[in-house]
């Protein structure tokens, strides 16, 4: 029985083709040969071939190997960061109240 994998979306597939590129252009920065950065990562020379090319089908367990076998896992740790989630940060704006009032203390009856 064969996979069928469902294509991904044209942004996700250029946004691992940079990935990819970028991992490999890491590698290359480092002076690594595949085969050693492979070993690194505990991967085959075909996996890293894969991630560098962007492939959909590589787990993110992989990637993430990679990264630290360069010295760069934090950069994936902080991916989802909430300094980085605009869209969330401008909805919290939106809900912020418009102002903001001081409020009395109760008052004391006296007997």
């Amino acid at each position: 029985m064969s996979k069928t994998r469902i294509p991904a979306p044209p942004r996700v597939t250029q946004a691992l083709a940079k990935l990819g590129s970028d991992l490999k252009n890491a590698r290359r920065r480092r002076r690594m040969p595949m085969a050693y950065a492979a070993d690194r990562a505990l991967i085959s020379r075909s996996t890293l071939h894969k991630i560098e090319r962007g492939d959909p089908g590589v787990s993110l367990g992989i990637y993430a190997t990679v990264l630290f076998g360069y010295g760069m896992i934090e950069r994936l740790e902080r991916l989802v960061d909430m300094r980085w989630d605009w869209i969330a940060l401008a909805q919290e704006e939106d809900r912020l109240p418009r102002r903001i009032r001081t409020r009395k203390p109760p008052e004391t009856s006296k007997s």
